[in-house]
């Protein structure tokens, strides 16, 4: 059977973003592979965080996975740090990876800006995720198309990697995209992704109430200065919204009464509202009842990683063999 991966950072909270994006095409593909997936704590260091913080994120962003649909009796689910070959399979990819390579990725390129003094995790974050990927040998990545540029990245590395030390056949697979069907979901700023760094989000396990309270004040079409004034909905963030979660029928009349200015915006968003809340319903009360037992979500997570162990184990031994270092037992 193909192997999947896919790596989510540990914002903390799951996000609709995160959730439209990656998350319900995860869920799906535990029909059809094997599937690893992993809370990348050791990626959400590069560049300043909150170490008071990380431990709780992390277990939240693990309970909003499996509120999801991540089931851990159908997929690996684990945490990044609690498998050291990771950060190994990591420095040794780097030992082949041209830092020009790195240099070119836009997302470093945009980052890295943002520093007076560049930390060389935000340079290196590629390979550490193309070491998250090789490290299970999975030929098919969940990605979202800001994340497509690293995964090619990944492929170049396994073809390298390939090339110097495991000519005759290939050890690694050239892992392949799956993009989801929401490939970017804007935040309700309606400039930047969405994001919960940048506090433009909304949660999937969030109250009825904080859910309004978010989506009140979000950005619409701004030609919609009064309620007397007609919008365009395809210029509209929330009417992107409303195709994610309203019905065709809620759908079109959103777009008619948008354009003729039926009614207006604080309108529009109420029934995107009460749309958001029906459908996050059943992963609000899973999320719940994760979040009682906290003893049964560390059993879940040791269980993944043990598990994940051993997969890593074995590649790791088909790795060094191939690099040449000398075995523990000789």
């Amino acid at each position: 059977m193909a192997r999947v991966f896919s790596g989510i950072q540990p914002s903390g909270e799951l996000h609709i973003g995160n959730w439209l994006g990656m998350v319900r095409s995860a869920v799906a593909l535990q029909d059809q592979f094997e599937c690893l997936y992993c809370v990348v704590d050791q990626h959400a260091i590069t560049g300043g965080y909150d170490p008071g913080t990380l431990a709780d994120r992390t277990r939240q962003m693990a309970i909003g996975l499996m509120a999801a649909g991540i089931d851990p009796s159908r997929s690996i689910l684990y945490v990044q740090s609690h498998v050291p070959a990771h950060a190994t399979l990591s420095w040794l990819l780097m030992s082949i990876t041209p830092l020009g390579e790195l240099e070119r990725m836009t997302q470093y390129k945009d980052k890295a800006q943002r520093f007076e003094s560049v930390p060389t995790g935000l340079l290196t974050y590629p390979v550490l995720m193309a070491a998250d990927i090789l490290l299970y040998r999975a030929d098919r990545v969940p990605v979202g198309e800001d994340q497509v540029q690293h995964l090619e990245l990944s492929r170049e590395i396994a073809r390298k990697w390939n090339s110097e030390f495991s000519p005759g056949a290939p050890f690694f697979p050239e892992p392949q995209a799956i993009l989801s069907g929401a490939k970017r979901i804007v935040g309700l700023d309606g400039q930047a992704k969405m994001s919960k760094s940048l506090g433009n989000t909304i949660g999937v396990t969030e109250s009825p109430d904080q859910i309004w309270e978010k989506l009140r004040p979000a950005m619409t079409d701004p030609a919609r200065k009064t309620r007397k004034d007609p919008g365009t909905p395809e210029l509209c963030n929330l009417y992107a919204l409303h195709r994610h979660f309203s019905p065709e029928a809620t759908v079109a009349e959103v777009a008619t009464k948008c354009r003729t200015a039926g009614w207006g915006c604080l309108e529009c968003k109420r029934v995107l509202a009460d749309q958001m809340v029906a459908t996050l319903a059943p992963l609000r009360q899973k999320s719940l009842e994760l979040s009682a037992r906290p003893d049964d979500v560390t059993a879940i997570l040791a269980d993944g990683a043990a598990k994940a162990r051993r997969l890593a184990a074995e590649t790791l031994v088909g790795v060094t063999e191939r690099m040449g270092f000398l075995p523990e037992d000789r």
